[in-house]
């Protein structure tokens, strides 16, 4: 028999399961229209100004209203982390490595735009419906080409895991709680200076000949350059796994 779980209330109503009162006046709140005052919240002062109290106070109730819709503060980071990400990408027909590459880089941009998402993807797999369709929709794109489910839910976390460290190493402030004391280092020019004038060339050889030679100089751009040059070595390692799923040659897989 299949196990049934119990989902959070939150969770329940991000899915439009919460009961609907069939008496009385209608509430003067949802959960939408919380979440969207948090999400406002965090996007102009981080996680750290988002509390229930702030919240309520956005949204002209007490914060024992909240509590309704609610239950903590981790129930409002659930919703939030769910209602920011907007409609997956549209395939329209797109060969599956141009929407493996697109869908990717959204997830990196969605990332970029909402810093304080980063925390709380790293410690949460998706349940809500809007990042349950991205997953859908990637597997989607990888149907009829030979891999099995779990290969292509494999792709699929490893391109959200890209896309969500490469925006981590790119978010120079703090995210969260926490705060960042970097020095002043911005882009990788300081950072490969930095780098020289750390490293032993007797104990990190090859690193050192790299940060020496002007590896992490980097031109305009090195940014967007590391990321395209990332995703591109993760699709070539599909590509390559879909070939050699057509091959029938197994060799070095499961």
């Amino acid at each position: 028999m299949a196990q049934e779980w119990s989902l959070p209330p939150v969770v329940e109503r991000l899915w439009g399961r919460e009961p609907v009162p069939r008496r009385g006046p209608r509430p003067r709140l949802d959960l939408a229209m919380i979440t969207s005052a948090a999400i406002e919240i965090a996007d102009a002062e981080g996680l750290t100004g988002v509390s229930m109290a702030s919240v309520a106070s956005r949204v002209g109730v007490a914060a024992t209203a909240l509590y309704r819709y609610v239950g903590s503060k981790e129930d409002l980071l659930t919703a939030m982390a769910d209602f920011v990400v907007p409609m997956p990408p549209d395939a329209a027909g797109r060969p599956w490595r141009d929407y493996l590459a697109l869908w990717t880089r959204a997830q990196r941009d969605i990332l970029l735009e909402h810093p304080w998402l980063l925390p709380i993807a790293r410690l949460s797999p998706p349940l809500g419906p809007r990042r349950l369709l991205w997953l859908d929709r990637l597997l989607a794109a990888l149907d009829g080409l030979g891999l099995d489910d779990g290969e292509r839910i494999n792709v699929a976390s490893a391109l959200a895991g890209y896309a969500l460290t490469d925006s981590a190493l790119v978010t120079t402030v703090g995210v969260g709680e926490a705060q960042l004391d970097d020095g002043g280092i911005e882009g990788a020019g300081d950072y490969g200076e930095v780098l020289a004038g750390l490293l032993d060339p007797e104990t990190y050889p090859a690193l050192s000949a790299a940060v020496r030679g002007g590896a992490l100089r980097g031109a305009e751009g090195w940014v967007d350059d590391d990321f395209r040059f990332g995703l591109e070595l993760l699709l070539d390692g599909v590509e390559a796994l879909i070939a050699r799923r057509a091959s029938g040659d197994d060799a070095g897989g499961k």
